[in-house]
């Protein structure tokens, strides 16, 4: 098996403990129940991020959607192989191994069967997930063949710009990146100031932009698993005061500024940090510059550090044992770890950049703090555990999750993507 929230839910939090790991089914049932026309979309994966793809895939096929996936090895799941409404097609394989030369003749065999795809596919509407491993030619050649063979095309914007947020712009990347958004119909983003930006930066249509809700991950497990026995397994404390760094470490996520902020109130509490993550690739003096940080700082043993690949079978774990999420993000409009966190009932303090203030209740889901700021993040931290949210978490953690389903279910995001699926293949603009 990778973006504001809620208020209703029901059950007891024993039920929801022994639920498995999916989402509230309600819009779901209406869907399978209710006549729909026959709609057929193709959904290109780009190979990666099997929690987006599976997750909006498995919602649209509740919601009436028949799925042609394009995917990968790593988006090969259950819920597509075993359902009469989804074709999948591997067309990306594995990982790219091997010399050059090797990996090479694979991009081109992926991009060879990617072309005839478009010119003999049965659907009408393609919807991009994410891009391929050659983004400047999917933003301009590809998308090309993909009108030209009449296709409606859709696009899931992320980042707006993810290269200026990695420190990595080019002008190059920005002519594509309008080229892409040129020539795409319909644009989703997860937020109102992407869509802002969209306007602002690349000059796109509003009426060409869909707010979307960013789907709550529910591939990871959610089982009976309590507190106490997650923090047997990490080696906690029960009345230690936990907080949780997960995802990937880059240096747009600002961890310096958590570790700083963690040193300057370590000292006085019983406070424990975990890093959890991969370290990704190109980011190795990043990382460096962090570890001697936390080596030369004054609590270095009060930091768990479980720098790898967290599989989904142990996400659970971190979660439940941490008292609180931290995300200290210098720049991002909408970040997955967010709602995941929510999804396990777990509070954050975050820094107030992109849409965190939107979805960020104060007092009653977390609380923000300055960007760049350690010394405003270790106040916030201090602050959240000096509050009745940290005191009654065991109460508030129930709270928090029925306000992330309420309106960042897969079946919010779908029954409103499904909307604007049709709305391209009537040639009207959404909610016209």
């Amino acid at each position: 098996m990778q973006s504001e929230a809620d208020k209703n839910a029901t059950g007891g939090a024993a039920a929801l403990e022994a639920a498995p790991p999916v989402q509230p089914q309600s819009k779901a049932e209406e869907a399978t129940q209710r006549p729909l026309p026959d709609l057929c979309v193709a959904l290109l994966t780009g190979g990666q991020d099997p929690h987006y793809a599976v997750g909006l895939g498995t919602a649209l096929m509740h919601h009436g959607v028949s799925l042609d996936v394009i995917g990968s090895n790593a988006i090969d799941a259950s819920e597509f192989r075993g359902n009469p409404r989804a074709r999948f097609l591997n067309l990306h394989g594995g990982q790219l191994v091997g010399n050059l030369p090797r990996r090479m003749s694979r991009i081109l065999l992926f991009y060879v069967r990617i072309c005839h795809y478009a010119l003999t596919a049965k659907p009408k509407v393609f919807h991009i997930l994410w891009d391929n491993k050659l983004q400047l030619l999917d933003r301009t050649l590809l998308l090309s063949l993909y009108k030209l063979a009449g296709r409606k095309v859709a696009f899931t914007a992320h980042n707006v710009n993810a290269g200026r947020r990695d420190h990595k712009d080019s002008w190059l990347n920005r002519i594509t990146l309008r080229c892409e958004y040129k020539l795409v119909d319909q644009i989703f983003v997860h937020t109102q100031k992407m869509k802002d930006e969209l306007v602002k930066t690349f000059d796109v249509s509003p009426a060409k932009i869909t707010v979307i809700p960013y789907g709550i991950n529910n591939a990871v497990p959610y089982t009976g698993l309590t507190r106490e026995q997650a923090r047997r397994l990490l080696g906690l404390q029960e009345h230690e005061k936990v907080i949780l760094y997960f995802g990937a470490i880059k240096v747009y996520k600002g961890l310096e500024y958590l570790v700083e902020a963690f040193q300057k109130i370590a000292a006085g509490g019983d406070y424990r940090l975990i890093i959890a993550g991969e370290r990704k690739k190109g980011y190795e003096e990043y990382w460096q510059s962090i570890q001697q940080m936390i080596e030369c700082g004054p609590c270095r043993e009060k930091i768990l550090q479980k720098i790898e690949f967290i599989p989904d079978a142990e996400t659970e774990v971190y979660f439940k044992a941490a008292d609180v999420a931290a995300l200290s993000y210098t720049e991002i409009f909408q970040s997955g770890i967010l709602f995941m966190a929510y999804a396990y009932g777990l509070p954050v303090v975050a820094t107030d950049v992109g849409s965190f203030s939107e979805d960020i209740v104060e007092g009653k889901t977390g609380y923000t703090c300055l960007p760049k700021d350690a010394d405003d993040m270790a106040r916030t931290l201090v602050r959240y555990f000096e509050s009745d949210l940290y005191r009654e978490l065991s109460r508030r953690r129930e709270e928090i999750r029925d306000f992330a389903y309420s309106s960042h279910s897969w079946d919010v995001v779908a029954d409103m993507t499904r909307s604007v699926y049709e709305g391209l293949i009537e040639g009207r603009q959404p909610g016209a």
